[in-house]
């Protein structure tokens, strides 16, 4: 998933998508808001699509996109559980400062 994300396009896909959640674009408004020619967009989103970064859906002769948040989310929980938790590598704290206490994970050995 962060390969397919990896890129600025791609990013600024995801980025349009979540900001459009839940109703996310149809792919005539994420190549018209970035200025892609429908053949690099297609590339994009359908490398996208394939990592499950995003969800399609057929609305007629349109294809409406969203960003798959519960991905994302598992995603999110992985990075954090390995790089926060377990390694102690990051300060939970500092990641998310206004995460409610009882969420934040214990480093007592």
């Amino acid at each position: 998933m962060l390969a397919a994300m990896g890129t600025e396009p791609r990013l600024k896909i995801v980025r349009l998508l979540l900001a459009a959640h839940p109703t996310g674009m149809v792919a005539g408004e994420l190549g018209s808001d970035l200025d892609l020619p429908p053949s690099t967009l297609s590339h994009h989103l359908d490398r996208l699509k394939r990592e499950r970064v995003v969800r399609v859906r057929r609305e007629g002769t349109f294809l409406r996109y969203t960003a798959n948040t519960a991905a994302l989310e598992d995603l999110l929980r992985f990075l954090y559980a390995e790089c926060c938790t377990r390694s102690c590598a990051c300060d939970p704290a500092r990641i998310a400062p206004d995460a409610p206490s009882d969420q934040a994970p214990s480093h007592a050995p």
